[in-house]
């Protein structure tokens, strides 16, 4: 039992993890077989971490389809948004007179790659620079609570994140309040750096909000031209 215990948590960090990098998208199903392969696992540490992420309200339980990735709606979105804007505003300050001199090169360092990454059009690398660099920041806070929270909220927003990159206009102001956060920070001018963080959300927030917006009108046509004339569906 200890070792059903230890596999079924070390699947369900793996499969969090992957949900918060954006490693799934809206709508994609998860097969158990499947996943159970790529990790090495067997099946059923596979459908416990599922049922838990679900629990969670990071996945969805569809009758005949099995567990899928959620599609937030623009009000679910921009309610997310807003409650990112709280936690993270509120971790940045914290974080902002308590960073040490190496944790902020290690911030700046992650900047210069997320800007390269951006040159190159590189969406993971992008992406995966991005998580550690907000993931550094919040931790920086001392608060294991509150950056418990952010995590939470994230994974109801990792999956929308790959889309980031079908919009051309974001690959030149996405790095933007990065850098002005990064002054902010040296500065250690806590408002500064929590309205810097703000706009950060605020500009990626735009793009991903499209995104919802053109999947909600994708799914209402999609529906649309199944239904008979008529129906009442």
């Amino acid at each position: 039992m200890p070792e059903a215990s230890t596999q079924q948590d070390a699947c369900y960090q793996q499969l969090r993890a992957q949900l918060s990098l954006g490693r799934f998208l809206p709508g994609e199903r998860l097969k158990i077989r499947q996943l159970a392969e790529e990790l090495g696992l067997g099946q059923m540490p596979v459908r416990a971490a599922l049922q838990r992420l679900a629990a969670e309200g990071a996945l969805v339980n569809v009758p005949n389809a099995g567990v899928m990735v959620p599609q937030l709606s623009v009000p679910e979105f921009d309610d997310v948004l807003g409650v990112r804007m709280l936690l993270e505003g509120e971790a940045t300050e914290r974080a902002c007179l308590r960073l040490s001199a190496a944790e902020l090169a290690e911030l700046r360092a992650l900047g210069r790659q997320m800007a390269q990454a951006l040159a190159d059009a590189d969406a993971k690398a992008y992406l995966d620079a991005n998580e550690l660099f907000h993931l550094r920041l919040y931790r920086a806070a001392g608060s294991p609570s509150l950056l418990a929270l952010i995590e939470t909220v994230w994974l109801k927003v990792g999956p929308l994140s790959n889309r980031l990159f079908e919009h051309e206009a974001a690959l030149g102001v996405l790095n933007q309040a990065h850098d002005d956060m990064l002054l902010a920070l040296r500065r250690r001018d806590p408002a500064a750096a929590r309205h810097a963080l703000e706009r950060d959300l605020f500009i990626a927030g735009q793009f991903l909000r499209q995104s919802c917006r053109q999947a909600q009108g994708d799914t209402g046509a999609a529906k649309a031209s199944t239904c008979p004339s008529g129906s009442s569906e």
